[in-house]
């Protein structure tokens, strides 16, 4: 029986934008940025997603994606990100697709199989221990505290300051300029990222990981400390409350009979 092939450039790619449309459904649904039945249960790389059943929706995700892809044939794309945000437009969470390109393949060559690459199976185990470990990573992350409806947006950071490019000169890119706050650079001191996974195919270097913003984790702070003080005020015995913590603690409790 003949070995499977190593991968070439191209399927790479299409691996890899495949993986990230997958991916994108999956955060919508289990961070819970729209209603759970929005979503319908899906098989891929042998393990459960979910995905949108909403066709606008479903239109621009696959119409972003079909953007990145076009930039990662190009070798442009530094990172791809899913940020979501509230109804104020702050940022709250980043998912950050991190890309970085092994080799320089020239264009005749990038259906040629790379000597050095996974086969198209594996890659599809390693996307499949993506999702488990994204599905895991939900668990590990605050709850999003908003008040009103969560919103999302496909952020695309390039290479070495580069622009994204457009199919025709006469067209625009499929992009417009992205809120500062959205992107990496314009993320805060206090924000935290936890890596998910992360795979080297060979022809490209992918890894995931999830940044929640400084926003987001003083509001979740804040949230823990009131509702530690209210179980702290119904744990106190009668007769212990300070002036400062009852508004009329000036008058003695009339406890008993008169």
């Amino acid at each position: 029986m003949t070995a499977p092939a190593p991968l070439t450039f191209n399927q790479t790619v299409k691996g890899i934008a495949e993986f990230i449309e997958v991916a994108i459904h999956s955060i919508l649904y289990i961070r819970q940025v729209y209603p759970a039945d929005l979503f319908v249960r899906r098989k891929k790389y042998d393990t459960p997603v979910f995905q949108s059943r909403h066709p606008a929706l479903n239109d621009y995700i696959s119409g972003a994606v079909k953007a990145v892809a076009e930039e990662l044939v190009s070798g442009n794309v530094d990172k791809v990100m899913v940020v979501i945000k509230d109804k104020d437009q702050v940022a709250l969470e980043r998912f950050i697709f991190s890309v970085e390109n092994m080799i320089n393949v020239e264009a005749f060559n990038k259906d040629t199989s790379v000597e050095e690459a996974m086969t198209a199976r594996t890659l599809g185990q390693y996307f499949r221990a993506f999702l488990v470990k994204l599905a895991m990573a939900d668990s590990q992350l605050a709850p999003i505290i908003v008040e009103g409806d969560l919103s999302f947006a496909i952020v695309l950071e390039l290479r070495d300051n580069l622009t994204p490019s457009a199919k025709r000169a006469t067209e625009p890119p499929p992009w417009i300029p992205a809120n500062a706050q959205d992107t990496t650079p314009g993320a805060d001191d206090k924000a935290e990222l936890q890596m998910i996974r992360a795979v080297n195919t060979g022809v490209i270097n992918l890894s995931l990981a999830v940044q929640e913003s400084g926003a987001k984790l003083e509001r979740e702070k804040a949230t823990a400390n009131a509702r530690k003080a209210a179980e702290d005020a119904l744990r106190m015995p009668v007769g212990t409350a300070k002036p400062s913590q009852v508004a009329e603690s000036s008058r003695t409790p009339d406890i008993g009979g008169q």
